[in-house]
Formats: structure tokens, C-alpha cells, sequence
């Protein structure tokens, strides 16, 4: 009488294993190459943050002018990314992505030719309409592999690039500052640029004949393995809304979503242009011994990502997860602009801040693919992230503008700090039933 109940158990714990195997091996041949990708991608966005020790000395630019263009990239990235991000959902993510890649990389090396405050605005504005789609872009293609019990996780280790490069970016680029500056006539801050751009370029194009498009354009992938990733996919979008596009720019969850998500990239971008110069203010002023610092931050916050990432898919908690970790964000940078003056205290807190607000990023991109499916998926995940990206805008603009009236950042990151405090709490807002799905 035991037996059929003895077959179901075995014909389910062996489906167990395959699931094991075959996510194994999907996890092995994407995410590797995708975190690396995004490692390149950040690096181009930011290091404008190291470019700034330099650069604005050489081309007599004030703290305005400095974070106007660091945020005008924004701009372009707002206005392109919806578009975007439909275009891959349409064409596939293979030659969008490369298309991408080659191109910010192609712009991110023309940032050492700037001479003029506009010259630097258009600049940075194309780079940001060449990168947009990339993240959300990857967001994306992630829905079409993993189920959601398992895109945390998935979400984290594509998203250490950004601590990673943090980590790796900063004292490369103190070199590049300290090692290359004057080499064939060309400043450090001319070179940065220039050899940052390199893997990118190469990057986009073997994304072009690396990344398949779909499950089923796997050619390492056996029948079985595809039927049963397709399976738990379909499974895992029953009862999402593929809503029509007038729908998704009319959610008002995806608009909550939205703002949480700008508050979170309010301390982002505030960490990312100006922790080198937070760095420098506390007393650090070797550009090498700065990178170096740099990296601290950066290397708590992949540890504290993956940990926060693991937990919440494990506990299918997600609420809380992120407003926990957007209050430490909120608070680290809050101490580490009252003690910024202290290099120890500063970097105790700028490490607990930078750990905070990156460890709500896997968390949150679990949000909008809880209710979302399809072409509104696509068009969702765009809108939310430009929208938040706006604050990438706002923010240096915000502390470059305080910082020249007031010859302090420390006005300026107390803003960014309120913004990931009322992050947290916009975070209740979303239902639990919702977003714990």
C-alpha cells in the first residue's frame, strides 16, 4: 500500500536533484559573466568620483559644475530607459546588451577629452542614454531563468558589482591618478578614463556570442533541463498581471516602488561621487592611500548583501529585510558625517552605511516581478529604475551645490541620509502579502 506513496516521494526528490543540478549549472554560466559585466558598467558610471581629485583643478571647474554633470548623465538615462528595456524584451537581451556595452564604453573614454563645462554636461549626458537598459535590462533577463523563491539570491550576486568595483575600482583608479599622470603628456585623471573603458568594449562584444536570449536558445542546456526551467518559470507567473502599458504607468504600487527605490539611490550615488572625497576631507590625501580606503566599504557591503540576500529568500521575508537594512544605510552616513574629521570613525561609518544601503538592492528587485509579468515586467522594472536613477541626478547636484555654498559635503549627505531613513518606512507601506510572495 506504501508503494505509489514511495514512488511519489522518490520521482519528487529526484526532480529535487535536477532542479539543484540544473540551477547549479544555469547559476555557473550566467551570473559570473553578468557580475562581470556590471563590474565594468558601475566603473564607468563612477569613476568620474576619482577623475574629480584631478580634474577639476585642470579644467577650473567648480563643485557645481562637477555635480551637475555627474547627475546630468541621469537625465539621459531617464529619458531612455523604458524604451529601452521594451526594445530588449522584444529583440532579446544578446545584441541589446552588447549593443549597450560597446557603446557607454565608446562615450565613458570620450569623457578625457572634455575641456568645457558643456563639452562635459553633453558627455555624460550620451553616456547615460548608452547605458540605459543595461540594469534593468539584466533585472529582466534574471525573471526569464530563476523562479522568485530563488532571485534574491540570484539578484545579489549579479549586484556585488557594485561593491566589487568599489573594491577593485578604487585602487585601480588611485593608481591610474598616481602612476600614469603626465605619461606621454596625458593627465591621470585623461588616463582613467581611457583604460576604464577598455573592458567594457571588450565586454560588449563577447556579450554578443555569449548570452542566449531564452531557455531555450540554452544549447548547454538538455531537453530535460529546459522543460523543467520552463515549467517552474510559467509556474511562478501565474496570477501576475501582464498589464498594457497605460496600467503599469498608472500602478500605484509601482509608483511607491519607485520612490523607495529613490531613496535608495539617493544614498547610492551619494556614496559613489563623493565617498573619495569624503575619504579626503577626513585627512587621507594620497590619491593611492584614498582608493585603498575606498575599498573597505565596498568589500562590508558584499558580504553584507549576499547575507541580507540569503535570509530573505530563505525566511520569504522581504519587508523587512529592506527597511532594516536602508535604516543602518541611513544612520552609517549620518555618523559618518558627524565624525567625518576622524579617519577611523569616518571609515567605521561610511562602512555601515555603504554595507546598508547596498544590502537593500537584491531585496527590493524582488518587488516589482512579484506583480508584474511579460512586456509590463519590461516596462515596470524601466520605470522604476529610472525613475529611482533620477536621484543619481539630484543627489551629487544637491551635495555639490552645498558643498560650494557652504564649503562642507556635510549639509549635503545629511539629505542623502533622510532619504534612506524615509526609504525604510516607505517600505511598510508595501503589502506584506505582496511582497513576501
Amino acid at each position: 500500500m506504501d508503494s505509489p506513496t514511495l514512488s511519489a516521494g522518490a520521482a519528487q526528490a529526484q526532480r529535487e536533484q535536477m532542479e539543484t543540478r540544473t540551477y547549479a549549472k544555469v547559476t555557473a554560466r550566467l551570473l559570473p559573466f553578468l557580475f562581470i559585466c556590471y563590474v565594468a558598467a558601475y566603473l564607468d558610471r563612477v569613476n568620474v568620483g576619482f577623475a574629480k581629485l584631478q580634474m577639476l583643478s585642470d579644467l577650473q571647474f567648480s563643485e557645481t559644475v562637477y555635480g551637475l554633470g555627474a547627475g546630468i548623465f541621469f537625465i539621459g538615462y531617464f529619458l531612455f530607459e523604458v524604451p529601452s528595456n521594451i526594445i530588449l524584451h522584444k529583440v532579446g537581451a544578446r545584441v541589446w546588451i552588447g549593443r549597450i556595452m560597446i557603446t557607454w564604453a565608446i562615450l565613458s573614454a570620450a569623457t578625457a577629452y572634455v575641456t568645457t563645462p558643456t563639452m562635459f554636461y553633453v558627455v555624460r549626458f550620451f553616456l547615460g542614454v548608452a547605458e540605459a537598459g543595461f540594469f534593468p535590462g539584466i533585472v529582466l533577463y534574471l525573471t526569464y531563468w530563476f523562479p522568485a523563491q530563488r532571485r534574491s539570491r540570484m539578484n545579489a550576486l549579479f549586484m556585488i558589482g557594485i561593491p566589487i568595483a568599489g573594491v577593485i575600482g578604487g585602487p585601480l583608479s588611485g593608481w591610474i591618478l598616481n602612476a600614469m599622470n603626465g605619461m606621454n603628456g596625458m593627465a591621470g585623471w585623461k588616463w582613467l578614463f581611457l583604460v576604464e573603458a577598455v573592458p567594457s568594449l571588450i565586454l560588449g562584444v563577447v556579450t554578443i556570442f555569449y548570452l542566449p536570449n531564452s531557455i531555450r536558445a540554452a544549447s548547454w542546456l538538455s531537453t530535460e533541463e529546459k522543460r523543467l526551467l520552463e515549467e517552474n518559470i510559467a509556474n511562478d507567473n501565474s496570477g501576475k498581471a501582464d498589464h498594457k502599458l497605460s496600467g503599469v504607468f498608472g500602478n500605484a504600487r509601482v509608483w511607491l516602488m519607485a520612490a523607495i527605490y529613490f531613496c535608495c539611490m539617493m544614498g547610492l550615488y551619494g556614496v559613489g561621487f563623493y565617498l573619495p572625497t569624503l575619504i579626503k576631507a577626513a585627512g587621507v590625501k594620497d590619491a593611492l592611500d584614498v582608493g585603498l580606503l575606498t575599498a573597505i566599504p565596498y568589500g562590508c557591503a558584499v558580504v553584507a548583501m549576499l547575507a541580507i540576500a540569503k535570509s530573505a529568500d530563505r525566511t520569504r521575508e522581504r519587508r523587512w529585510h529592506f527597511t532594516v537594512a536602508s535604516a543602518f544605510g541611513g544612520i552609517g552616513l549620518l555618523l559618518a558625517t558627524i565624525y567625518g574629521d576622524n579617519v577611523v570613525l569616518a571609515m567605521a561609518a561610511l562602512s555601515l552605511g555603504t554595507a546598508g544601503l547596498l544590502a537593500t538592492m537584491p531585496v527590493f528587485w524582488t518587488y516589482p516581478s512579484a506583480i508584474l509579468g511579460g512586456t509590463a515586467a519590461a516596462a515596470g522594472i524601466a520605470m522604476i529604475n529610472s525613475i529611482g536613477n533620477l536621484a543619481g541626478f539630484v543627489s551629487p547636484s544637491i551635495i555639490g551645490w552645498m558643498k560650494d555654498v557652504t564649503q562642507s559635503t556635510n549639509a549635503g549627505m545629511y539629505v542623502v541620509s533622510a532619504a534612506l531613513l524615509l526609504g525604510a518606512v516607505l517600505a511598510l507601506l508595501q503589502p506584506r502579502s505582496l511582497v513576501n510572495r
